[in-house]
């Protein structure tokens, strides 16, 4: 029998968070991870050239809840980040989401607030019902801007046409009509200001907490019989696929690190939607703020083959998750949360909230 109250599989936001609120409660808690570190997708690390860079892609944080903010400033410091983002379009940056500035810069234009929305009053293809994220888009910005900005990109991104996808991915990005140039608007939007990584260590930081990395789920689950499972990876593989595998999307990552260059764009991320294969180039300190002779980019290339990143949100993988969501409720000494096993496309924040949520109940339910 283990000698841990809980086993928890997968050391990124879901899990980590886990085992310190639950250790915080008096719980002994192991965590696991098959990665040489902790951290998840969320990890970040020094490339050889020393510039802070987030390997499995750019990791913003950004939310409009309070306590989950306060959770994670016990671990960190922050600096102030707002994102930026712009698309490469017709040999121009323009802003991502669509503002006044993206319309006045896209169709030489000069169009005031009220201008920009009579504009998009008159371009969009109104629809009755949004059921798709193709119906999304033209809904509010019209058929050209979909082809200009979003369709390609989700081609690239998803590996499927916008009229393929289900809403929820499209309504994620809003429309404004005046030249707020801001990706998020979120009351909190910060970056830790050691980065990732030193969050994740203060975080586990716990006499109650073990950590073991490069570790098999299954090895861990044998060497600690009796202990309470929490699951954060792709539901579908503790299954074993028994219904057939979920469908995510993967990627790859080509960095390159430019020594005379102190620095390559205006923002931290550009969107490519319609040319190279990549999907979007992230320059790391636009977003770390350290200070670097050189710069290091990475490019992001979307696939399907690979590490599950993104669930794909469609009606049949949906009912498809719902299986073997009816199989996790009736395991018992099994909680499932996170991305990848509650299939949900969720950013950290709610990754976070979910966790807090999952683990103080289990801290009051067990005696």
């Amino acid at each position: 029998m283990s000698t841990h109250d809980f086993l928890i599989v997968g050391a990124g936001f879901a899990g980590s968070v886990c085992a310190r609120v639950l250790a915080d409660a008096g719980r002994k808690v192991h965590l696991v991870d098959r990665r040489d570190h902790v951290g998840g997708n969320a990890h970040d690390r020094l490339d050889a050239h020393g510039v802070r860079i987030h390997p499995y892609g750019p990791h913003i944080f950004h939310t409009n809840s309070k306590p989950v903010f306060e959770f994670l400033s016990r671990f960190t410091d922050w600096r102030f980040h707002e994102l930026r983002v712009v698309a490469a379009v017709d040999g121009l940056l323009v802003p991502i989401p669509v503002n006044r500035t993206s319309l006045n810069r896209l169709y030489g234009l000069d169009l005031d607030e009220e201008g920009a929305r009579r504009f998009l009053d008159k371009v969009r293809d109104p629809r009755v019902s949004l059921r798709t994220s193709e119906d999304v888009v033209v809904h509010s910005v019209g058929q050209d801007l979909c082809d200009k900005l979003f369709r390609g990109y989700t081609r690239k991104q998803w590996g499927l046409d916008l009229s393929e996808l289900s809403a929820s991915v499209a309504a994620r990005i809003p429309v404004r009509c005046n030249d707020d140039d801001r990706y998020f608007t979120d009351a909190f939007q910060f970056m830790p200001a050691r980065g990732y990584a030193a969050l994740f260590d203060r975080m586990l930081d716990h006499p109650g907490i073990t950590v073991s990395t490069g570790c098999d789920f299954l090895d861990a689950r044998r060497d600690h019989a009796g202990a309470h499972v929490i699951y954060t990876g792709p539901i579908d593989a503790y299954f074993d696929h028994r219904y057939g595998p979920l469908p995510y999307r993967s990627l790859r990552f080509e960095h390159e690190h430019l020594p005379s260059v102190r620095s390559f764009q205006p923002t931290g991320i550009v969107t490519y939607p319609n040319d190279h294969a990549f999907t979007r180039i992230t320059e790391a300190k636009h977003l770390t703020g350290e200070p670097h002779r050189g710069t290091s980019i990475m490019r992001e290339y979307p696939r399907a083959e690979g590490d599950p990143y993104y669930p794909i949100p469609r009606p049949g993988n949906e009912a498809l998750y719902k299986r073997y969501e009816a199989l996790a409720k009736r395991q018992r000494g099994v909680t499932f949360v996170g991305r990848l096993a509650q299939y949900r496309y969720l950013n950290m924040d709610q990754v976070v909230e979910a966790a807090l949520g999952a683990a103080r109940a289990l801290a009051g339910d067990r005696p």
